[in-house]
């Protein structure tokens, strides 16, 4: 009877650590990773654009601005060759075409690691919760799935 109390308190205290810890850690680690895919889409995306005003020769051009909350505003970009990119923290940084793309290029690279460590946290914190879910399978005597 002992033994078994003990058993049963052991896999509440594994359970509750793989319910509390393990899998808030994990959808913390998604939720960041995601958050990069965001980042990475968004300069895949001013990329496509810069090659594109670049091959087409666009200097200038107009273009429908959202202000906010779906409303619009029509909008006249008199010089293209330079822009203003994000460059985190709120901050915001005037580039030629070639320097956007160089920062592109070197934001991309540390966007693809971290994507990478993000990566292998999750498969890391995906194991411990297997190998959590081991050990209260041997505590219960459950056979192997």
């Amino acid at each position: 009877m002992e033994e078994d109390y003990l058993r049963k308190e052991k896999v509440q205290r594994y359970e509750e650590f793989v319910d509390n810890r393990l899998k808030p850690d994990l959808v913390k680690a998604i939720n960041e990773r995601d958050k990069v895919f965001h980042q990475q889409k968004m300069f895949l995306d001013l990329k496509k654009n810069i090659e594109n005003l670049e091959k087409n020769g666009i200097t200038s051009l107009r273009s429908m601005v959202n202000l906010g909350s779906e409303v619009y505003m029509q909008a006249e970009v008199p010089d293209t060759r330079h822009i203003f990119v994000d460059i985190g923290l709120g901050f915001h940084v005037e580039f030629t075409w070639s320097e956007a793309m160089q920062f592109i290029s070197v934001k991309e690279a540390r966007l693809a690691r971290q994507i990478e460590e993000y990566t292998h946290l999750i498969a890391n914190i995906k194991a411990q919760i297997k190998l959590v879910c081991e050990g209260i399978r041997e505590l219960l005597q459950l056979p192997a799935e």
